[in-house]
């Protein structure tokens, strides 16, 4: 059965571009394997600094995917600095990484470039995440093509291990999705927190709705027909977050002439609300009981560290430690 494993930068509130592209495919994924899903507060630490922050940031991880579906009966669900052998690990395997290999890094470089400090956390960015890949027996990971580099770099790393001290870790295979959705942003461009165009998850009713309903047009009037209907912004969202046969129908509609933008709209917000409407029940309901959800990680991190507790004891016996 293979094993996959996920990270979750707790980076800040999610949007819907996040659920298409991210979250649905890696919860769905609980179905047809062993799942490992961790909140990588360590890897925060290169971009956030202010501690009150990281926590919300990571509570909020925690209760959006426990909210969207993540199942921590079926899969194994942690805060990355709960597991305290990872950072062991990454230095056992830093130790034979090439300086060459990480000053490669395409992330460091477009990092740097954009003005953060260039520290030894970013620089050793690929080493941590490594040793989260290879701490427990992954056999694939899941990766955007962004992320694709990071993973060949774990597989050198792997390899050169296993040729330097024996045969030690399972050398991951990547899973490149190909057909990630790519979701539009409110002004067309790809959905994302930098641009300012996001459709939160849990959003507040009102200024979603007010979101939505600013989205902008072009100046046709309700009667003319859209031949290009296919491409309206509001359309593609609707596509998302809607039955097929509905969003199919207000498609021949536009195209047809004689539905107005404003009623588009407005049906985009309400199949919106209703599609997320569950996940903000159970969000609400989590939320209400943090204990509870302090248990949750607690019991994945127990789980999480009696794998990575064997893979460690091999990795130094492996290496002449102890």
């Amino acid at each position: 059965m293979p094993r996959t494993l996920t990270g979750i930068q707790p980076s800040g509130t999610l949007h819907i571009g996040n659920y298409f592209g991210a979250m649905r495919p890696a919860i769905d994924a609980q179905a047809r394997g062993e799942c490992f899903y961790f909140i990588a507060d360590y890897h925060s630490m290169t971009s956030v600094v202010d501690p009150k922050e990281r926590r919300r940031h990571t509570l909020d991880v925690a209760l959006d995917w426990l909210a969207c579906g993540l199942d921590p009966k079926r899969s194994v669900f942690w805060r990355q600095s709960d597991v305290p052998e990872v950072t062991e690990l990454m230095w056992i395997i830093g130790t034979l990484t090439p300086m060459g290999l990480l000053e490669r890094a395409h992330s460091y470089k477009d990092k740097t470039a954009k003005g953060l400090s260039p520290n030894f956390g970013l620089f050793a960015y690929p080493v941590l995440m490594a040793a989260d890949i290879l701490l427990y027996d992954t056999t694939v990971v899941p990766v955007g093509k962004d992320q694709k580099q990071h993973l060949e770099m774990t597989r050198d790393i792997a390899i050169k291990f296993n040729q330097t001290y024996g045969d030690t870790f399972v050398v991951p295979e990547s899973e490149i999705r190909e057909d990630v959705a790519v979701v539009p942003g409110l002004d067309g461009q790809k959905m994302s927190k930098s641009y300012g165009n996001t459709i939160d998850i849990f959003g507040d009713e009102k200024a979603t709705r007010k979101k939505i309903m600013g989205i902008v047009m072009d100046s046709r009037t309700p009667q003319e027909p859209k031949p290009d209907a296919d491409k309206n912004l509001a359309v593609q969202l609707l596509r998302l977050v809607a039955p097929a046969e509905v969003a199919a129908d207000f498609e021949t509609r536009l195209r047809a002439g004689g539905l107005g933008y404003g009623d588009l709209k407005k049906a985009l917000f309400e199949h919106y609300w209703t599609c997320f409407a569950p996940y903000r029940a159970r969000r609400a309901e989590l939320a209400a009981n943090l204990d509870h959800v302090a248990t949750l990680l607690k019991e994945g991190a127990d789980k999480a560290r009696a794998t990575a507790s064997g893979v460690l004891a091999r990795a130094r016996k492996a290496s002449g430690l102890g």
